[in-house]
């Protein structure tokens, strides 16, 4: 039985929809609450079993390195004033094996996936894109790796939209349906128009090693961009790729109304914030600054 036991987390975007705030920061170190972005998908990837991470950056990507490096002085500062629990928190991004590849060029999540193929070798893999996170019992990958354990096949993560939104995602055309799992005709990359379901991709995937092959010559699709689910559509006709719609709420902090939502919703859940978060919410319902028009 083939284990996943590696991950790609592509980080090497622009940023352009949090502008000026990531002129100078990735967007993946903007923190929800007290936790950059990205150390949300890597503690999903640790806490699925996950031995080895690769991030792809670019440019400008320098502090993510910095945030899972070893910080000795911090640690030590923390040890001394006995403040354990902090401590912890700051150590847990170094508890897996994190390694870092440039992408050279923008050309794409496809692309950026395939600057990654000497570090997954022959292996079976994971992706974690950094625009969803995921609260769910079980993490939303490790349920992906389950299935694969199962079937030995691809596997991609999907949940339901609202039928006017399927044009942002890669979307899904299911043949068949068992439970919570689908086989798949097609697999379409943002549909302008006709999509032929409301599921969509929703950024985790456990990949089959010759996906690579198709990425090495993929063309340029949707947006001018390489496209990985165009990729997964030629491996699927290949192998058979099945979709999983994963249990758990899926947070889109790819954009600016997701990502407050995203940051209130994490809050609310912390038992240091909980209570007073929910009386400054009740009390801003009824300020002036709604009631205005």
């Amino acid at each position: 039985m083939r284990k996943i036991k590696k991950a790609i987390i592509p980080a090497a975007g622009l940023g352009t929809r949090f502008l000026p705030a990531t002129k100078a920061m990735p967007k993946e170190m903007l923190p929800i609450v007290d936790q950059p972005t990205i150390q949300y998908i890597v503690e999903e990837a640790i806490e699925s079993g996950i031995e080895d991470i690769i991030i792809v950056t670019g440019k400008g990507k320098r502090s993510i390195e910095d945030h899972f490096d070893n910080a000795f002085e911090l640690e030590e500062n923390l040890a001394n004033k006995e403040k354990y629990e902090l401590l912890e928190k700051v150590r847990q991004p170094s508890k897996v094996d994190i390694h870092y590849i440039r992408q050279k060029e923008p050309k794409g999540l496809g692309h950026a996936i395939w600057c990654a193929r000497k570090f997954i070798g022959d292996e079976p893999f994971a992706v974690l894109l950094g625009d969803d996170i995921v609260q769910a019992d079980t993490p939303c990958l490790k349920q992906l790796i389950n299935l694969f354990e199962e079937v030995d096949s691809s596997i991609i993560g999907v949940q339901q939209v609202p039928e006017n939104e399927t044009h942002r995602y890669g979307i899904i055309d299911p043949v068949k349906q068992d439970g919570r799992v689908y086989e798949v005709s097609n697999f379409i990359e943002k549909p302008k128009e006709n999509a032929p379901s409301n599921v969509a991709i929703m950024g985790r995937y456990v990949l089959t090693p010759e996906i690579f092959d198709y990425l090495a010559s993929q063309e340029k699709g949707s947006g001018g961009e390489i496209q990985l689910t165009d990729a997964i559509q030629k491996l699927n006709r290949s192998q058979k790729v099945y979709a999983l719609d994963f249990e758990g709420t899926r947070h889109d902090v790819g954009e600016k109304l997701g990502f407050i939502k995203t940051t209130i919703e994490v809050a609310l859940t912390r038992e240091d914030l909980k209570e007073e978060m929910v009386e400054y919410l009740r009390s801003l319902l009824n300020s002036e600054l709604l009631l205005k028009k």
